[in-house]
């Protein structure tokens, strides 16, 4: 430490005046507290503004999980800033679990006494997002789970185990529906293969089938202003289309053009991906809940998350809400075919039986992947053996059986979000509004605005 020197007399006189200022604290005490003078007491911050600061640093640990995984923040729009402070700390596994121990204990600290019924659901599903980001860090670290253990933590949900018989009773549907001589695949092949879009005219049809599902959307739904969708053409990649939030009300959809579609398959991908899809489930997060209630964890979407399978839940319940089946048949027999050069009259007996046919032949909605996924990743299936046992119980198409291979290795458990999610949103929808169309509508909104935990719809 260093010392002042001081002049002698400057120190005693210094001596002095403490002196004197002690005996008058002795003779005249501060007054002790009373309702006319109350004392200074800090007080803990409201319940509100404690989820908030929760909120945020979630938000910051999501962003440096995804330095460890490339794929792992599947949108973000929220201060940049954060993102460069996370790229430039590239904080190790070890402390970002430390840390989201921590926050999820002060989470759970939070008096339930305090909050009201929207705060409730909000800690409850904030609760059930930091849960799967230490497992998500687990995994990166090393951690092995079994199939089942990994989905409930990672997405708060476990695919069911269906018996051969319901993959028996699907394909009984479908042959009904394709007579003629061959087997059931070689009949599907054969007419589907009348429905097919030429390449060259995909885009054009993806397009329209986009607008049409913005237009419907609109009637129910209000969207933002100036909210728009970026179509690209792509092709390598291990799925058919994504959707990508860019913030803003902007979103970039790719559609793989790898795959030949069928018409009916890609006005499916426009309603999935688009509206009332991905892109509105990212305008009601980012409008309603970060922009009016400043709820700042809906400033990102982790890949793996029970955010993310209810994402998947509504985005595939989405063609079925948007396009009843006698309007498909109209919008596809006056619009869609005719752009593709196609009869139109095929579309009044294409229609149905690709609404039966969608669920054995596209693998992402198919229920039997999450259970070929879990034979094959729990090592009771080998690579191939997955793949026959996909084809014995699926119309899935041959170039598609790899590309879900594909998926299943790099994506894992994420495959039962499709299935999954759609039993759980289409089960709330349909208890909740019946045939109702436009109560089906305020539900599917209502659903996302804030999104419920997968494991309180069961």
């Amino acid at each position: 430490m260093k010392f002042n020197t001081m002049r002698t007399l400057t120190t005693f006189i210094a001596a002095a005046c403490l002196a004197a200022v002690i005996l008058a604290q002795q003779s005249n005490p501060p007054p002790k507290p009373s309702a006319d003078r109350p004392s200074k007491v800090v007080q803990p911050a409201p319940p509100q503004s404690q989820i908030d600061r929760i909120a945020e640093s979630y938000v910051k640990l999501v962003l440096a999980v995804g330095q460890h995984d490339a794929e792992y923040v599947d949108s973000y729009y929220g201060p940049r800033v954060w993102q460069e402070q996370a790229a430039a700390r590239k904080a190790p596994l070890g402390e970002i679990r430390q840390q989201v121990v921590r926050i999820r204990e002060e989470l759970v600290a939070i008096p339930s006494s305090e909050l009201g019924e929207m705060e409730k659901l909000r800690r409850r599903f904030l609760g059930r997002q930091l849960d799967s980001v230490k497992t998500r860090v687990d995994l990166l670290s090393g951690t092995k789970m079994k199939f089942d253990e990994e989905s409930a933590a990672l997405f708060d949900a476990v695919a069911p185990y269906p018996p051969d018989t319901h993959f028996e009773a699907k394909l009984a549907r479908a042959n009904a529906l394709l007579p003629g001589s061959g087997t059931l695949r070689e009949r599907y092949e054969k007419f589907r293969q009348r429905f097919l879009v030429p390449q060259e005219k995909v885009e054009a049809v993806f397009r329209a089938a986009m607008q049409e599902a913005r237009l419907r959307t609109r009637r129910h739904i209000q969207l933002p202003e100036g909210e728009n969708i970026r179509i690209e053409c792509v092709t390598g990649k291990p799925w058919t289309a994504s959707s990508r939030c860019l913030g803003n009300g902007q979103s970039l959809v790719q559609l793989n053009t790898d795959v030949a579609y069928a018409v009916d398959e890609l006005l499916n991908l426009a309603c999935h991906e688009g509206y009332p899809g991905h892109h509105l489930t990212i305008l009601l997060l980012e409008d309603r809940l970060l922009r009016k209630r400043g709820w700042r964890e809906y400033s990102v979407v982790p890949l793996h998350s029970p955010l993310l399978l209810m994402m998947e839940g509504t985005a595939v319940y989405s063609l079925a809400l948007a396009f009843p089946i006698a309007e498909r048949i109209a919008f596809e027999r006056d619009v869609l075919y005719p752009l593709a050069g196609l009869d139109p009259a095929l579309a009044t007996s294409a229609v149905p039986v690709f609404d039966v046919t969608e669920f054995l032949s596209n693998p992402w909605l198919s229920d039997a992947s999450p259970t070929a996924a879990r034979r094959h990743l729990d090592g009771l299936l080998k690579r191939t053996d997955m793949l026959e046992w996909l084809k014995a119980r699926t119309l899935v198409p041959p170039d598609q059986l790899e590309l879900i291979a594909q998926f299943i290795s790099h994506y894992r458990s994420y495959m039962i979000s499709y299935t999954v999610g759609l039993d759980l949103v289409k089960r709330q929808i349909e208890k909740r509004a019946g045939a109702d169309r436009d109560k089906q509508w305020q539900e599917f909104e209502r659903l996302q605005t804030p999104p419920r935990p997968p494991s309180d719809l069961r």
